[in-house]
Parts: structure tokens; sequence; C-alpha cells
């Protein structure tokens, strides 16, 4: 099962108490999955369809709530390609239930159907934080979808109005969560990729457990990252420490076979041994061998100059060399 779907499973077991927050949560769902449909004989009905059974349960339990009478619940099963099976509740028009379907929008005041619009954001029904939360608890489980907390950081809620995505965007905002909006064919995509915001939004839709699980991921994921920066800057450290080296070993050889080593200072010619005794020390250990011992840096300055003094002979030569071939080709015209 995927992290997503844990996470909608957690999310859907949790019933609010209060009428307020059931009714925000249950406008939620039905503005990401409801439409209004009519039966010969029945009249009009609010039609609910989900292939999410988890959301499908929470939209009964909810109806339940709501409504005197909470419709029929019907399973259609897929049997091509494979497919989930789709659920559906139908509610059909109550007196009863007139303030209810007034208050989703739904119903007008004179008790006709008005022009469901999944659209328009029903600000007004949310004045309080628990009913706002309420509202973005029933937006994700009927249109959201989170990546895998092994992969990277990516929360979602997919709407087929940018008006609505506005909508469903402000009110993250009310919470301190900064969503963007991109269009993905002919949807919206409300989305965070920031974990510090993904983890705020699964507390504020009482993930509780989806977000511990979350954290302790991004935990050990930012462990592991600080482990590997570390043996990446060690390694360079080891291949810079390794091409010094070699160039040190170059440069006493240089020295050596041209002008010996007898011609440095008595302060070069030891540093110029130790490296030429040992070709894989490092700075502090041919520091300390020093007779007397000197600080990393002295040696390091030491074993520089001897790379300058070489590149100076080589320098030399390569001018001499160019010297003598042109004197050779003066002679032979």
């Amino acid at each position: 099962m995927t992290f997503s779907f844990e996470t909608k499973k957690q999310i859907a077991q949790k019933i609010s108490g209060n009428p307020c927050c059931q009714m925000a949560e249950f406008l939620a769902l039905t503005k990401s999955d409801g439409t209004i449909g009519i039966a010969g004989g029945e009249g009009p009905y609010l039609k609910i369809s989900t292939e999410n059974a988890a959301a499908a349960k929470k939209i009964y339990k909810l109806a339940k709530e709501l409504f005197p009478d909470p419709g029929r619940f019907l399973v259609y099963k897929n049997h091509r390609f494979k497919k989930n099976n789709r659920f559906e509740l139908r509610i059909p028009y109550q007196n009863d239930s007139r303030g209810v379907l007034k208050s989703l929008g739904l119903v007008g005041d004179d008790g006709s159907w008005r022009d469901f619009s999944p659209g328009r954001f029903p600000s007004a029904a949310l004045a309080k934080d628990c009913c706002k939360r309420a509202y973005l608890r029933g937006a994700f489980l009927g249109s959201g979808s989170i990546n895998s907390i092994a992969s990277s950081y990516h929360l979602e809620i997919v709407t087929a109005s940018g008006e609505y995505a506005e909508g469903l965007k402000e009110l993250m905002a009310d919470f301190g969560i900064h969503g963007k909006i991109c269009r993905r064919k002919n949807q919206y995509v409300v989305y965070l990729k920031n974990g510090d915001q993904i983890g705020e939004f699964l507390l504020y839709i009482d993930a509780h457990q989806a977000y511990l699980a979350f954290e302790s991921e991004r935990v050990r994921r930012d462990l592991n990252n600080q482990l590997n920066r570390r043996h990446n800057f060690d390694l360079a450290n080891l291949n810079k420490v390794a091409d010094a080296g070699a160039e040190q070993n170059r440069a006493v050889q240089i020295i050596e076979m041209t002008v010996g080593l007898e011609s440095l200072s008595p302060a070069l010619k030891e540093a110029a041994l130790l490296r030429k005794e040992d070709k894989s020390a490092s700075l502090g250990d041919l520091a300390k061998r020093a007779d007397p011992p000197v600080s990393k840096s002295g040696m390091s300055h030491r074993l520089r100059k001897i790379v300058e003094i070489a590149k100076e002979l080589e320098q030399n030569e390569t001018r001499g060399d160019d010297r003598r071939e042109n004197r050779d080709l003066s002679a032979n015209k």
C-alpha cells in the first residue's frame, strides 16, 4: 500500500463530533466527487462517486450524520483493464435536510436545486478554523495525494477549476501553508514541495500517524544526506592531498635531477628529503618529523617553495631548449 493510501485511510476513520466540521468535510468531498443527478420518478439527487474505498466509507458515514436519509450506497465493479471498483452514494432531496443542502450551496432559499458549480469556493461556510481544517481534510481525501516518504517531497490536490484551486490555496495560507498552482492538461493542481509545509499540512488535517512517519523518514534522509556530504568532503580532501603529494614528489625529482637537493637551503632540503622518504604522508606527519618539528603551515610553505623552484627550473630548461633549437635552425640555413 502506498503512503498516500495509508494517509487517506487514517483520516477517513476520523469523524468530527462537531456538526459544522462534518458539514465542511462533506462539502469538500462533494466538491471533489459530486454531481447532481435526476432519476425518473425519484426527482433530483446528489450523487457522489469515487474509486477511493476509504473516501467512500467516510462520505457515507458523514451522510448518516447529516441527513435523515443517507441515500443508497452502490458499488460498481470494473472488470476491464483491472480498474478499481467505483463507489457511488445517491442522496435524495428531502425536506428535513433542506438546511444542510442550503448550507452546502445546493438548494436555494425557495427549496429549489441550485446550479451545482464545483468551481465556486464555499468561503461563507468556513468561518471557523476547525471547519477550515475539516475542509482541507475532505479536499485531500477526495482528490489529493502525497508521494512516498522515501521519494521526493510532494503533496497535491487536483481540481478542474482554477477558481477553486485559488480558494484552496488561500485556505492553506490561513494556516501559514503556502501552496502553489500549476496547470496539468485540463486540471489545476495545488501542490506543496517543502517538507516543513507538508508536515504542517498533515498535522492540520489530523493525519498524525502519517505526520510521524513522514517526519521520521525526513530525519533519516537528512542524516543520510549529511553523511554523504561528509563522505564526499572527506573524499575530496583525500584527492586534494594525493594531488598535492604527487606534485611535490615530482618537484623533488626535478630538483634532484637538475641542480641537486644540495642546492636547496637546509630547511627546504629537509622538507624535500622527508617527502622523498614518504610519498603519501600528510603535511601534519611531515611537520612532526622535521628536526625540530614545525607547524603544518610551515611545512606547507616549504613544500610550496620546492614546487615553485621546480617549475622555474622547468621553464628555464624549456627556454634553453628553444634557444638551442633556434641556433640549430640558423646553422642549417
